[in-house]
């Protein structure tokens, strides 16, 4: 829950900086010349940006968060029980152990999405962040597809 307020607020400051950077934008628009409107424009465009990257990352953050609860309420998240040095670095063997566990079973289930959620916390302990992330979007992906498809079929069938 923390984490979910201090992104709240981060995107609340954002959203204040983003306007601010918008209307300086528009300031420079108002002027009339062309150097001040190609700089306003340039400007108005950093606020869209910033702001579809900061939804996505949020959405991807939710996602997350839902199949988490979603493995956590049937006993298939794992245990981060991995040994760590007094600073609480993960013990690298050990989390390349984890990490290879959780790998061989996306090997043997590649269109699961809770094998793919589980290698992602393998990267993540084996410190690859890239990794990781990409792996916890196939995940969402992966999730996000049996709902699409009971969705198109309408007749609420997993299959």
């Amino acid at each position: 829950m923390r984490a979910r307020t201090s992104a709240l607020i981060a995107f609340a400051v954002l959203v204040v900086y983003l306007v601010a950077i918008g209307w300086r934008g528009v300031l420079l628009i108002r002027t009339g010349g062309v150097v001040g409107v190609l700089l306003g424009l340039a400007l108005l465009a950093l606020p869209v940006v910033g702001l579809w990257a900061v939804l996505r990352e949020l959405s991807f953050g939710r996602v997350t968060e839902t199949m988490a609860r979603e493995l956590e309420a049937r006993g298939l998240l794992p245990v981060d029980d991995l040994p760590r040095s007094p600073g609480g670095r993960v013990d690298r063997d050990a989390a390349d152990a984890w990490f290879e566990r959780f790998r061989r079973e996306v090997d043997e289930r590649p269109s699961s999405w809770e094998a793919w959620f589980r290698m992602a916390l393998g990267y993540d302990a084996a410190g690859d962040r890239r990794r990781a992330r990409a792996a916890m979007r196939q995940a969402a992906e992966l999730h996000a597809r049996p709902a699409a498809i009971k969705e198109v079929r309408g007749d609420g069938c997993d299959g």
